[in-house]
């Protein structure tokens, strides 16, 4: 990258990736940054990997007058700040998991090949320095053709940190890729191990889920895998469930999907709008050849407040998101104009 002075002097701007190899060297960019990047994308922070210990990696950075940022540390993780943007560089690393055990064992390795073999997703272990890229799992291929695909076998991936299992589908809305098909078998086979995961995991997954543009693909995938069942099982009951209205042209789920995709990209808003039909199949009463469901945003408007503290929401969020719904049929509701475009 070069950059121009007043005097029009054109001077060459350095890249984080070379103010990173100042510091540490050699380093290797790796993970999300680098997928992102290959995507023609900036990259919102930055990861490295090094052969070096953790020791070293924190000497030289105090070295270059850097604040280290130690949380990570025993992990091989040291971070910092350049430019703006966080960067987090990692000691090479494999993992092991003992059965029954969602806490790798970590093993420090020289070898980048290795460190790249324990990460979840292909477009995730991709390394690249000094414009040399190494790729042994097909990332790039699986970038070009926008597939989320397992490192390895999908059901170890997945049995190894079941949150991952989650967290496929929300990558896949981040990029508006599809997922690999035995991937997506692994998914189901495995939906049940999301219980193993702390609900405080679930929500940070589904929140970033929720704010993407594709947030609507991503929640089919935890539909039609079986996620929801273990996550929101009031919220599996909508799957292909015929409303029956002659207010409606679509099933309860499709209609849900279609309000998310028409809510403005505000958390709680649409967090309001995936649950903001939760109550109809409890309160449904048949009239005539058509189906009612009086007081479906009262009775959701409690749902939601049992629902909050059951995924550990905040007092704030479970009031809010419990309000949405219960207004949501008013004129002045914001997801009002979303439900009726969404009919």
């Amino acid at each position: 990258m070069t950059g121009m002075t007043q005097t029009g002097v054109v001077h060459k701007t350095t890249t984080i990736p070379e103010r990173v190899e100042e510091i540490i060297s050699p380093v290797y960019e790796v993970g999300g940054s680098l997928r992102d990047e290959l995507m023609g994308q900036e990259p919102k922070d930055y990861d490295f990997s090094t052969p070096h210990d953790p020791e070293y990696i924190e000497r030289k950075i105090r070295e270059a007058k850097k604040r280290p940022f130690l949380i990570g540390k025993r992990f091989g993780t040291i971070g910092l700040k350049l430019g703006g943007k966080l960067v987090e560089i990692t000691t090479f690393r494999v993992e092991t998991y003992e059965s029954g055990s969602r806490k790798p064992q970590v093993a420090f390795v020289d070898d980048i090949t290795a460190d790249l073999g324990r990460r979840d997703f292909t477009v995730n272990a991709i390394a690249r320095r000094d414009n040399r890229i190494i790729d042994p799992f097909g990332g790039r291929e699986d970038i070009k053709s926008k597939i989320i695909r397992c490192v390895g076998a999908p059901t170890t991936r997945f049995r190894e940190d079941p949150l991952r299992i989650l967290r496929v589908a929300r990558l896949a809305a981040q990029l508006g890729f599809a997922i690999d098909a035995s991937t997506e078998k692994s998914m189901k086979k495995t939906a049940h191990r999301i219980l193993e995961v702390s609900k405080e995991r679930w929500v940070a997954e589904l929140d970033r889920l929720l704010m993407t543009a594709g947030a609507e693909s991503g929640l089919r995938y935890l539909m039609d895998t079986g996620l929801f069942t273990y996550i929101l099982p009031e919220l599996s009951l909508q799957k292909n469930y015929d409303q029956n209205s002659s207010y409606h042209r679509h099933n309860l789920w499709e209609h849900t999907l279609r309000v998310i995709s028409k809510t403005p990209f505000d958390l709680d808003l649409r967090w309001a709008a995936l649950l903001h039909d939760i109550a109809k199949p409890f309160v449904r009463l048949e009239k005539g050849d058509r189906s009612r469901y009086a007081k479906h945003d009262i009775l959701g408007a409690d749902m939601v407040v049992r629902l909050g503290r059951h995924l550990r929401w905040s007092n704030k969020r479970i009031a809010q998101v419990s309000s949405l719904v219960r207004d949501h049929m008013d004129d002045e509701s914001p997801l009002r104009d979303a439900d009726k475009r969404a009919k």
